[in-house]
């Protein structure tokens, strides 16, 4: 998969890993479906003034984006990739997993690692303080379709909103991956990557990359009685692999 040159390019790829997903009925397909209304409304901000200076987002955006479209395409060929995205991707291999997790264990990754590293890239030779505005509203974004992409599923499996209540762990569940607390974590970590010789940064990511996979297991291992509540959706949600992936990509709030 070529690098995109645009988000037009950017849009296309994930509509062909879209397309690929529902064709095989893969679960990695959700995660696309989220990113795609997320990459559309970036470049709807840009083309209406939204962001501070457009043609820098324009840069972040797909510098950003790349990073999820070069893991997953070295994935499916059997290359390396973070351990970050490997736990996402592994996840997709399996049937227990609800599609809110795997939504959630793809933002581990993307907004917890890959932002940060973004950010960073396009700021060099700059002060990355300039693009903290910028950075937060692409958040607002994120956040917003999340809670859209959440309500879209509550309403699809009302039984996912009850277990997550019942069990007296819905807020904490959502909030432990909030897109205030990814946000705060990775403008943290852009701002120690631009603070850092370039040189360094391997290591860094590397470091960080540890930390962020760790953190996957507040997503595939819950709790016990959560797991057996998520296991009770899994097998009362409705419809192919296929069928949750087009839900995804219409779904409003």
């Amino acid at each position: 998969m070529e690098t995109n040159t645009g988000i037009d390019n950017i849009l296309l790829q994930l509509d062909e890993i879209i397309e690929e997903c529902k064709s095989d009925n893969n679960p990695l397909g959700y995660f696309a479906a989220l990113y795609r209304k997320v990459t559309a409304k970036i470049k709807e901000g840009i083309t209406t003034g939204y962001f501070e200076d457009g043609d820098r987002m324009e840069q972040l955006d797909i510098v950003f984006a790349n990073r999820y479209l070069e893991a997953y395409s070295a994935y499916r060929e059997q290359k390396a990739v973070t351990q970050s995205w490997m736990k996402a991707f592994e996840l997709g291999k399996l049937y227990k997993p609800v599609v809110l997790q795997h939504l959630l264990i793809g933002m581990n990754a993307h907004i917890n690692l890959d932002l940060g590293i973004a950010a960073a890239e396009v700021s060099v030779g700059h002060p990355i303080g300039n693009l903290y505005a910028d950075f937060c509203k692409v958040n607002d974004i994120l956040s917003a379709l999340v809670e859209e992409t959440q309500d879209g599923i509550s309403s699809i499996w009302p039984s996912l909103k009850w277990v997550l209540g019942k069990s007296g762990q819905l807020d904490n569940y959502i909030v432990d991956f909030s897109m205030k607390l990814a946000r705060e974590g990775a403008w943290k970590f852009s701002s120690q990557l631009a603070a850092a010789p370039h040189q360094s940064w391997h290591e860094l990511i590397i470091e960080r990359d540890i930390i962020i996979a760790g953190k996957s297991e507040i997503i595939t291992k819950p709790g016990f009685w959560l797991d057996l509540g998520l296991y009770f959706v899994r097998i009362t949600e409705r419809g192919s692999v296929a069928d949750k992936i087009t839900q995804l990509t219409i779904s409003k709030s």
